[in-house]
């Protein structure tokens, strides 16, 4: 069993911003395979079902970003499961242009609170997928851009993005994280 987990935050105030682009990419991946994300277990809304061919859970924690390790942690724990091996995260990313994914197995939480949060309570070790949002206006406060939404204009890119988002989850459950690696790594021109 693999737990693909999408960083957001609760409340509808924050949907549709740069911090839960997570959360949409757990709510594209439900849809396409029908997958119900309502049950409230582990600090998560969570869903089962099949993606790839495998056993999958989708989680939505929802302790707010910067205490998403506890329902990391809770998850890891109940379902017995090698954060290495088993959990994908979803997470937005300031230092990737738009739009644009990057995929690790491991790395530093590179000053993002929920990775901080998910580092703290899991170690370093676990696949990622960063989801670009584009780097912050000079002036503006980090926490403002993050819990901001998207412009109009970055919408199409954004909804192409996490279509390629949910592509590379089903990859790498399908196939091997090297695998979505060599093709999700690639620089599209947007």
């Amino acid at each position: 069993m693999k737990i693909v987990i999408g960083l957001g935050n609760p409340e509808d105030k924050y949907v549709g911003t740069r911090h839960n682009i997570g959360f949409d990419v757990i709510d594209r991946l439900a849809e396409e395979n029908h997958i119900d994300v309502n049950v409230k277990k582990h600090k998560a809304l969570i869903g089962s079902g099949v993606i790839g061919g495998q056993k999958v859970i989708l989680a939505k924690p929802q302790t707010y970003m910067n205490l998403s390790g506890e329902s990391v942690r809770a998850l890891v724990d109940f379902y017995k499961l090698d954060p290495a091996e088993d959990i994908i995260i979803i997470h937005d990313d300031i230092s990737l242009p738009v739009g644009q994914l990057r995929l690790r197995a491991k790395g530093s939480a590179g000053g993002h609170n929920g990775l901080k949060s998910i580092i703290a309570h899991c170690g370093d070790r676990f696949m990622r997928i960063k989801f670009g949002v584009g780097e912050k206006p000079e002036k503006m406060d980090l926490a403002d851009y993050v819990l901001g939404h998207f412009p109009r204009e970055e919408w199409p890119v954004i909804r192409e993005g996490v279509v390629d988002a949910a592509a590379a989850v089903t990859m790498i459950l399908g196939e091997d994280f090297a695998s979505a690696m060599n093709v999700y790594n690639q620089k599209k021109d947007r």
